[in-house]
């Protein structure tokens, strides 16, 4: 999946669309997911231009990969789901169902949040 430089994260990153932020840096931002499939379901997403997780890793170097992947936990811990319990979610490619070309993982918690899969879509 090739970068695309108007996607609607750039768009956020870039302060033309608004978020409801939950953490800001100069690398990273975390903000609240507006089709929330758990209570709690926030994004995460890298400043970089980085279509998914297979760019990402390959291109960046190992200090922000490493200083990305930190700042997943701390914002877990941030909101409080650490104790708890959470689940976290990349899409990469097309089969996953990735509908935004920029790397993201997805803190979905609040709830039991049961199975990861169903059997059912295993089989389809």
């Amino acid at each position: 999946m090739a970068y695309e430089k108007n996607n609607i994260f750039a768009k956020i990153i870039r302060g033309e669309i608004p978020s409801q932020k939950i953490y800001e840096d100069e690398k990273v931002l975390a903000f609240n997911d507006i089709s929330r499939a758990a209570p709690i379901h926030i994004l995460i997403i890298p400043k970089g231009e980085y279509s998914d997780f297979q760019s990402f890793v390959s291109t960046a170097n190992p200090e922000d990969i490493s200083y990305f992947f930190k700042k997943v936990g701390e914002i877990a811990a941030l909101v409080g789901v650490d104790k708890t319990g959470f689940r976290l979610i990349s899409n990469i490619g097309s089969d996953s169902h990735q509908t935004v070309p920029h790397f993201h993982v997805h803190i979905l918690a609040g709830k039991k949040l049961g199975p990861l899969l169903s059997t059912d879509n295993l089989l389809r």
